[in-house]
């Protein structure tokens, strides 16, 4: 068989819905939705679209559970528009497919989710099936969102540290996306999963969280030292060859050659910015597609800052994201912002 080659997007399949409100309400009153935007979301369906407008022509496949219902419909629609190969994304039937409502508050631009897992909650490693994949990398998420994933099985820490053994016994390299959630949960079910990692690419909570550390001061924004010290911490927890993070001014990326980058983020002129929902994903997808082809890391980073970007474009969490080579022309039109530690 030939050489692997692709991305492999397994995990979180769900479909937002993203609603604008003008502020956030008190308990026992209404409130208008100002508009509502449908689209699919989870960190597996975001990376896989993702990917394929970085690059159509790279080998894509999704893998997960959705329902047999109208909204697990929507997802393979979608799939299959971007050429995203969903053989492994199985519907299951009589099940609801996983939901998020999203509310955008206009007058301080804060986002608020509630999600109703659906079949979500029964995804377990048995619906994980590497046996066929030629794909070279498993992008997989999100610890957190699913309940029998979340637990411990058959002698494993959780779902999600078997399904990453598996991966790593048929030699897919693997990335794991994080959910921001209580610093506690976050460090008690990603801890156990560094050990199964070629590489790791989060925010700067989440970071903190797994190292057990403080990233962030008390005006809420980021200290790069600390979450230069928090990638040193967790490396020496997993066997990551290279562990970033991201944040609004930067990205910071450590090796475990005790090799450190640093780079800002790119100057998205506040005229262009529509939306920052998915900026996040866009820089993950940005990056890996650089790891995947074996670029040097700071040209990683360059496009996933590039990504994340040109992500902001559109209110969507994939639609602003384009080419690579288009996305790198926009952030060496705009410039990227000074960062040092």
């Amino acid at each position: 068989m030939g050489e692997r080659r692709g991305v492999l997007s397994a995990g979180t399949f769900c479909v937002d819905f993203n609603k604008s409100i003008a502020r956030w309400p008190e308990e026992d009153t209404s409130n208008e939705v100002l508009a509502i935007e449908r689209q699919g979301g989870g960190s597996g369906f975001n990376m896989a679209l993702d990917l394929k407008r970085l690059d159509p022509s790279l080998p894509v496949e999704a893998m997960g559970v959705v329902g047999d219902d109208e909204l697990g419909r929507f997802l393979a629609d979608e799939c299959d528009a971007h050429g995203v190969d969903r053989a492994a994304l199985h519907a299951l039937e009589g099940r609801a497919t996983m939901s998020v409502d999203a509310f955008n508050v206009a007058s301080n631009g804060r986002r608020t989710h509630f999600y109703h897992q659906g079949v979500a909650a029964e995804m377990t490693p048995e619906n994980f099936d590497f046996s066929s994949t030629r794909t070279k990398i498993l992008h997989l998420g999100l610890p957190g969102a699913h309940k029998a994933m979340d637990v411990p099985w058959r002698g494993d820490a959780s779902g999600w540290v078997a399904v990453l053994r598996k991966a790593r016994a048929v030699g897919l390299a693997a990335n794991l996306e994080l959910m921001t959630t209580r610093a506690e949960r976050l460090a008690g079910l990603g801890r156990p999963c560094l050990p199964h990692l070629n590489w790791l690419i989060v925010n700067d909570y989440e970071i903190g969280a797994l190292a057990g550390l403080e990233t962030r001061r008390a005006d809420g924004s980021t200290d790069p030292a600390a979450v230069a010290r928090a990638i040193d911490a967790t490396l020496a927890l997993g066997a990551m060859q290279w562990a970033a993070a991201h944040f609004p001014e930067g990205a910071i990326a450590g090796g475990r050659d005790g090799a450190r980058v640093v780079l800002g983020s790119v100057a998205v002129p506040q005229s262009a910015i529509v939306g920052a929902n998915g900026a996040g994903d866009a820089f993950a997808a940005g990056m890996l597609y650089g790891l995947h082809e074996q670029w040097p890391i700071l040209k990683c980073l360059e496009l996933g800052h590039a990504s994340a970007a040109a992500s902001m474009r559109a209110m969507s969490t994939t639609e602003g994201v384009a080419k690579a080579a288009e996305c790198l022309a926009l952030a060496k039109q705009w410039g990227f912002r000074p960062l040092s530690l």
